[in-house]
């Protein structure tokens, strides 16, 4: 009896747990499901304010490129080279001053064998530059003369000059070099700019054929020099750094009035070797091919124009076979092993999408390897200007006026 009470009431207890496990069971509520974060959605039209977000100065606007392209260093020339446009070491202190030795350095490493520097001036500024640079290294400088236009007004300017020739000739200079100044800078005593044709030159450039040294010319500049500068001008950051190489407004001659100009000079000395620094005007190359077309006596170099003709390589090397014969080698940008190597990846390699020397101080934009058959690299580098400089006849090809 006592037993069956104990079972009764265990199986009461036990259907009272069950029952008490159903009702909890029953009143427990279901955790609520976790939200996903929020997340905007992808548009396709400009974020509100953008333009006035657009605060960053372009001074400080320094782009990487994500392009993965290949790359091939050139540190010797594959033929070695003549600089036919450079200013180391010269009269005028266009670059700082480098020891010569560490400027032979420079050269030997990169097969540059010959340095032409093109700002000699006269008398014993040019002679400076011979005992500094020529005489101690025969055969790795060649030195140019210079006008002396503070003598522009003299009644003899033109015999004074064919004079001055002589006399730089006779220390060891193998041309004349003209800056820009001539058209743009230089004036007469009534303030008038010298025109580049102007006929007080003639027997100048004449003498020069006559001794059978080139006049290396530099006429005009960049097209956007001649344009204001505003937000439309591509080389407004060079422009606001060197104001004065503007030439925008009334007070000065168009760049094509001052390449007319030149052209009849090459025109009215055709016994007369011209060398149009950087290239004449290398932003319209079919211009450039007319020019060499109409003048046989005219050859050209692309000094400090690396950037303008590698941003257009097709056009570029077109040219450069069409003309091979009248391309030389120039860089007019100082003394350096990387700016060598630089320009002899553009000329030898198809690399593409790289700066050019200098990135960006010219404009923002980037280069394209031409990579140019071997036969015409070797007249690029060397041979057009070893042939230019044999026409040299010195003072042996002066005679005396008969008596």
């Amino acid at each position: 009896m006592e037993r069956k009470r104990k079972l009764a009431g265990l199986s009461q207890f036990i259907v009272l747990c069950l029952l008490a496990s159903g009702t909890a069971a029953q009143t427990t509520k279901p955790e609520a499901p976790v939200a996903a974060p929020t997340q905007e959605q992808i548009g396709y039209k400009s974020a509100a304010g953008a333009e006035q977000k657009k605060t960053l100065l372009l001074k400080d606007f320094k782009p990487k490129s994500m392009l993965h392209t290949t790359s091939h260093s050139v540190d010797r020339a594959k033929y070695y080279v003549i600089d036919v446009h450079n200013h180391v070491n010269d009269a005028q202190g266009i670059e700082d001053h480098m020891p010569p030795q560490r400027v032979v350095e420079v050269m030997d490493k990169t097969n540059v064998k010959t340095v032409v520097i093109l700002t000699g001036m006269w008398g014993n500024k040019l002679q400076k530059v011979i005992d500094e640079m020529v005489k101690p290294y025969p055969g790795r400088f060649i030195v140019f003369t210079q006008i002396d236009w503070s003598k522009i007004d003299d009644p003899n300017f033109s015999s004074e000059m064919v004079q001055q020739l002589h006399d730089a000739v006779a220390r060891g200079a193998r041309g004349l070099k003209l800056l820009k100044d001539l058209g743009l800078g230089v004036r007469d005593k009534s303030g008038k700019f010298i025109a580049v044709d102007d006929a007080r030159l003639d027997p100048v450039w004449e003498e020069c054929g006559r001794l059978g040294i080139p006049v290396s010319i530099h006429t005009a500049d960049p097209e956007a020099f001649f344009h204001p500068i505003d937000a439309t001008n591509e080389r407004y950051e060079e422009l606001i750094e060197h104001p004065d190489w503007s030439f925008y407004g009334p007070q000065f001659p168009s760049m094509e009035e001052l390449l007319e100009a030149r052209n009849r000079v090459f025109a009215r000395h055709p016994h007369t070797t011209f060398v149009s620094l950087h290239m004449g005007w290398p932003e319209n190359l079919d211009w450039v091919a007319g020019m060499l077309d109409t003048y046989p006596n005219v050859m050209v170099e692309f000094g400090a124009r690396e950037a303008e003709l590698g941003r257009q390589p097709r056009r570029t090397r077109e040219l450069f076979l069409k003309y091979q014969d009248r391309v030389m080698f120039g860089t007019d940008n100082g003394m350096e092993e990387a700016m060598y190597r630089n320009h002899f990846r553009w000329l030898e390699t198809a690399n593409e999408y790289f700066d050019y020397w200098g990135s960006p101080g010219q404009g923002r934009w980037e280069i394209y390897g031409l990579n140019l058959p071997d036969p015409v690299l070797e007249k690029i580098y060397h041979l057009n200007a070893e042939r230019m400089f044999r026409q040299f006849k010195g003072l042996s090809a002066v005679k005396e006026p008969a008596k």
